[in-house]
């Protein structure tokens, strides 16, 4: 559950500062959501918003992108631009001001699922039968959906690996034509997720110390 509350603005005595923090603040805590970059989706944790602004904090190095975007589980986006960037945290402005309830809230109109980077990665696919070539469409903590040429039975286990992936198990869940949807046996964490996913795609924002 999101820990939500409101920052008092009582107190500030000069303009500047007064206009700066004019807007109501929330504190959201681990609140996971995908930064998506020129250079790749990242998973982070939004912080404090504001209808103007909004503060998130990464698993690694935040990406340089002067403008980059923001979205939600449920697929809600936002349009951002940086303002500030030091180590893994990041104060951004909105493109167009947003109703901050609805972004708090974050209103679903389907099932709620886990946060989905859409990443397109190669690996191989090993079953009893064989080693397979494939590519994932789009990459979770619980699973993967990908594209193979190869044929799996619904609830089927496999072995995938990938680079900067451990070898994981998983087991078919749904299939239509080419396509897959596995479930691993063991789930990642969200910091080992957001890691994995930035190593397969900026390793540079990965430093020593989080790997």
């Amino acid at each position: 559950m999101d820990a939500l509350s409101v920052d008092s603005e009582a107190g500030c005595g000069e303009a500047a500062h007064a206009d700066q923090r004019a807007a109501k603040r929330y504190t959201s805590l681990i609140r996971a959501a995908k930064l998506v970059s020129a250079h790749g989706e990242f998973v982070c944790v939004i912080r404090d918003v504001s209808s103007q602004g909004i503060s998130l904090r990464m698993f690694h190095d935040v990406p340089s992108d002067e403008a980059m975007g923001l979205e939600l589980q449920n697929g809600d986006s936002f349009e951002l631009r940086m303002v500030r960037a030091e180590g893994r945290e990041a104060s951004f402005t909105f493109a167009d001001e947003v109703e901050v309830e609805q972004l708090i809230r974050e209103n679903w109109n389907y099932p709620k699922r886990q946060l989905r980077l859409n990443l397109t990665i190669p690996l191989s696919v090993a079953s009893l039968t064989g080693k397979s070539e494939a590519i994932t469409f789009n990459l979770s903590q619980q699973g993967a959906s990908i594209e193979c040429d190869a044929r799996f039975a619904l609830d089927q286990t496999v072995r995938i690996q990938a680079p900067q992936m451990p070898e994981l198990r998983a087991k078919v869940r749904w299939r239509k034509d080419n396509s897959y949807g596995l479930v691993f046996d063991n789930t990642f964490t969200l910091r080992d997720f957001a890691i994995m996913a930035a190593k397969m795609q900026c390793p540079a924002l990965v430093r020593d110390e989080t790997a």
